[in-house]
């Protein structure tokens, strides 16, 4: 059976349909769910046949003129199949920048807790902040825009990229089905997350024009 990916407005959801993304998995109440719906312009749906298997909020704009894609929240089910899910709400986010930006270099950003979901940003360039890397003045900033934008920039601090607490209202969920085969580097620099206080780190990538037209290709 084939992964169906559809984006729609995020205004248009009903109260069922939010019903519906919060049964899929704990990680994300229906109230949460609802804040997303205000908060974010898009939703994105994942599934096989009729049963759900991912979801995603998200929006496409600009911050200081640069095109962004903003995930505000992803969540992906625990099946054999994440692997695809995830790849596939990716897929879509892509697509929709492609359509939104041709021909600009674009930034994707979004909060993690774990480096698990780190794997969501493979396919970018300069992914901030990364193992062994030393963060400099433009892309400690960029983490700032960030913060502020998903509205975490309180607590936010600009040299780990992460805030303390009260920034899991979105992030993205996604635990690997073999995280024995995780990069220990990227597991110490999540480990630092204070995720059980609801902390979250804020992460960065860009994807080049050129790249785009690959992955956002249909």
């Amino acid at each position: 059976m084939a992964l169906d990916v559809v984006t729609n407005d995020a205004s248009a959801l009903e109260d069922t349909d939010l019903d519906e993304l919060a049964s899929m998995e704990d990680a994300f109440s229906a109230g949460e769910l609802s804040k997303a719906q205000e908060d974010w312009v898009l939703i994105t749906t994942a599934r096989f046949g009729n049963a759900l298997h991912g979801f995603t909020f998200s929006t496409l704009e600009r911050i200081g003129g640069t095109p962004c894609v903003l995930i505000g929240l992803m969540s992906v089910k625990r099946s054999s199949k994440r692997d695809q899910v995830l790849r596939g709400l990716m897929g879509e986010a892509y697509h929709r920048a492609l359509m939104a930006f041709p021909d600009e270099d674009v930034v994707v950003g979004c909060r993690f807790i774990n480096a698990d979901a780190r794997i969501a940003f493979k396919d970018l360039d300069g992914v901030t902040p990364s193992p062994g890397d030393d963060a400099v003045g433009e892309e400690r900033a960029w983490g700032r825009r960030l913060a502020k934008r998903f509205g975490i920039d309180k607590k936010y601090d600009a040299k780990t990229f992460t805030s303390t607490a009260g920034a899991q209202d979105g992030y993205l969920d996604y635990e690997s089905a073999d995280p024995d085969k995780l990069d220990p580097d990227m597991v110490e620099l999540m480990s630092t997350v204070p995720a059980k206080k609801g902390g979250a780190m804020v992460v960065y990538g860009w994807t080049m024009a050129e790249d785009l037209v690959k992955l956002g290709k249909r």
